[in-house]
């Protein structure tokens, strides 16, 4: 089995929050479960590098507790969410 690209990775997160209502978020384990469904946790920091690439680009924001968190400096479980408005 070949090891999914960055690419990949971006494009598994976008489809699953495609998937989910505007205002869900969904976990890196739920990316990497659905790329490699047997052999998910070394993707787990691949993930979180796809995820900060999306958030770059602004086609996704990281939180942690519910609060956006810069991707480089968060430690621990993060969700990935689609931008909000902010007010």
């Amino acid at each position: 089995m070949s090891e999914p690209t960055r690419a990949d990775l971006r494009t598994a997160v976008l489809d699953l929050l495609a998937q989910r209502k505007p205002t869900s978020s969904i976990c890196p384990s739920d990316v990497a479960r659905r790329v490699r469904p047997d052999d998910w946790r070394p993707l787990m920091d691949p993930v979180r590098a796809a995820a900060r690439d999306l958030v770059e680009s602004g086609e996704v924001e990281i939180t942690q507790g519910g609060e956006v968190v810069d991707p480089d400096t968060a430690r621990g479980p993060i969700r990935i969410r689609r931008p909000r408005a902010t007010d």
